[in-house]
């Protein structure tokens, strides 16, 4: 990979864009390689939770206008790529670089430090936990440019904000210091390191049963936003498919015998 690096230790993937020159704007490169990892990730065996992070001093700067200049001369190749996913996909060309980690069925948790903003922001917001640093500064900047934000915005606000709220932040391209962010829902909690905050959250979470920690995952993910009929069925289905489970009934027996569990 060019300009993402991937290391996995132990259960814990931990996945950097690497253009701090560029405050990790997303290249037509990134945009391939965050897609591709996090496909690959999806099939990796033993996964428990993943840290997203950027190098160097920000998290990303949104979409690097260069790549943005290069679509112009082929325009209505792209907007045929926005109507068209491919088959069997959900996601366009555009936004599967942020949805592919929503996708995953561990934990994602963003580790943002500086600059989060546009497609950088959308990214974020498909994490299922954000630690921010003090320095983080972020905005939906699409408005500044003619433009909507289209990266999988929709799947994640409507969860984290009250609708005024995002259209106001969506209709001023505003930048919004960490604690605002925070306030408005933005950020899940300010931290003075995010990415050793987001190992410790890590190391907490995979010291859970990952049927649980995975289900939960699913059970929030699939009812947020359902009817409370359509919520209970999938609480019923889901806990059906974990319960009597090896690391389910290990859980018990640890906790009945005040012992570490032993997950498989």
């Amino acid at each position: 990979m060019q300009q993402l690096n991937l290391n996995i230790d132990n259960g814990l993937a931990t996945v950097t864009l690497n253009r701090p020159e560029k405050k990790n704007a997303l290249s037509e490169i990134l945009f391939e390689e965050l897609f591709e990892v996090g496909r690959n990730l999806q099939k990796t065996e033993h996964l428990r939770a993943v840290i997203l992070t950027g190098a160097g001093d920000d998290f990303c700067a949104g979409i690097d206008l260069k790549f943005l200049q290069t679509l112009l001369p082929r325009l209505e190749e792209v907007k045929v790529k926005m109507r068209n996913p491919a088959t069997g996909e959900l996601a366009n060309w555009f936004q599967r670089p942020c949805y592919i980690w929503r996708q995953l069925n561990v934990p994602v948790i963003a580790a943002i430090e500086g600059i989060c903003i546009g497609a950088g922001l959308q990214l974020a917001l498909s994490a299922d936990v954000r630690l921010a640093g003090p320095s983080t500064r972020m905005g939906i900047m699409e408005a500044k440019w003619g433009l909507i934000p289209d990266m999988g915005i929709t799947q994640a606000l409507p969860q984290l904000m009250r609708a005024d709220q995002a259209k106001e932040l969506m209709m001023t391209a505003r930048i919004l210091d960490a604690k605002t962010s925070e306030k408005a829902g933005l950020i899940t909690r300010v931290v003075n390191n995010p990415l050793a905050a987001a190992k410790d959250l890590a190391k907490e979470i995979m010291g859970q049963s990952p049927e649980a920690v995975n289900g939960s995952k699913a059970l929030i993910d699939q009812t947020w936003n359902l009817l409370p009929g359509s919520g209970l069925a999938i609480e019923a289905q889901i806990q059906s498919e974990i319960m009597g489970s090896p690391n389910q009934i290990e859980a018990v027996l640890a906790g009945m015998a005040k012992r570490p569990a032993k997950f498989k």
